[in-house]
């Protein structure tokens, strides 16, 4: 058997390496790569001979990285964002493009914002594969270690190394079922309520009942459930109210009222494309209690990659339309 050294290196062979690495499985990693399982576990084998590591051993019904695999992961990274930019061309041609991206997104965004940039990216290039993945509370490292390519989030995080641009502007209402009771009109009447809210599975909570916490105000929330699409049917029927962004009255929402959330508000401030550097803290303190600001956020290292800006132009612009398209209001019916 001829000896394999480092010229026997691929790219393909890296993506594997991280794919079987973040999701702890081969079989998970075949799955998103659109490999079968043997041939996962084929380059897998070529890639230990080439580092002389096992990179993951049997635990249980799973598999776990070794330590040289984690330290190798770093390094895999950089190398195939080289190999991106050295393959890259100075200019950018959809037509004939096969595009594959990430993002990171909760149920609000992914099902507000992305079938519609799917559509729009799809019908422009030759080929295109969106991973959509769970961001419950991002983070910089999601991006720095590319397990996504864009993030979607309204609490972007910071770092100096993390881009930033705001998406669109919304804000909290309050829905309530009109068949069971009427809109609260008051603080008093607000806050006497019980309430439903969302409280994503890493236990995380949205950022609107953060900053109620952060500003003293408590509510009695008798139900948590982890996604936005899982309050609708708790709603119905009950005298409860739920607290949850406008844009989803004419989509998830349709079948309540809503009214604005009668609680005092501070003014809002506007924002532009910059370098996130406001600590989350710092943010729950200073935006206005009801606002949503949403922004798309990458690593600096994609900021002039020609492919990864046409894709953000390309969200931007179904995000627009989106907005424009929207034409409902939320009151009280």
């Amino acid at each position: 058997m001829s000896k394999i050294d480092h010229l026997a290196l691929d790219g393909h062979a890296l993506k594997l390496f991280l794919a079987v690495l973040e999701e702890g499985s081969v079989t998970a990693a075949a799955t998103r790569l659109g490999l079968t399982q043997s041939a996962v576990s084929h380059s897998l084998q070529k890639l230990r001979r080439i580092v002389g590591d096992p990179l993951f051993a049997k635990s249980g019904r799973g598999i776990v990285a070794t330590a040289h695999a984690h330290a190798l992961a770093a390094r895999a990274r950089t190398l195939l964002d080289d190999m991106r930019q050295f393959a890259g061309a100075a200019t950018f041609r959809p037509a004939g493009a096969r595009l594959t991206l990430t993002i990171a997104a909760n149920d609000f965004q992914r099902d507000l914002l992305l079938p519609g940039f799917f559509q729009r990216v799809e019908a422009a290039v030759a080929s295109f594969s969106l991973r959509v993945i769970p961001s419950q509370s991002p983070s910089a490292a999601m991006l720095r270690e590319g397990r996504c390519d864009l993030l979607i989030t309204p609490l972007p995080p910071s770092g100096i190394d993390i881009v930033q641009k705001r998406l669109l502007q919304d804000h909290y209402v309050c829905f309530y079922d009109s068949k069971v009771r009427a809109a609260p009109a008051t603080r008093a009447a607000y806050l006497a309520a019980r309430h439903i809210t969302v409280v994503y599975t890493d236990n995380e909570r949205l950022d609107f009942d953060r900053r109620l916490a952060a500003g003293g105000i408590r509510r009695d929330i008798a139900i948590s459930v982890p996604n936005f699409s899982g309050v609708p049917a708790f709603l119905h029927g009950s005298d409860m109210l739920a607290s949850m962004p406008s844009l989803l009255a004419s989509q998830l929402m349709r079948d309540f009222a809503g009214v604005d959330i009668p609680l005092t508000a501070k003014p809002a401030r506007k924002t532009a494309t910059t370098k996130a550097s406001t600590s989350k803290v710092s943010a729950l303190k200073t935006r206005p209690l009801a606002e949503l600001p949403m922004y798309m956020v990458w690593h600096q290292r994609f900021h002039k990659d020609p492919a990864h800006s046409w894709l953000r132009e390309q969200l931007e612009a179904s995000v627009t339309g989106a907005r424009d398209g929207d034409t409902s209001r939320t009151k009280p019916r």
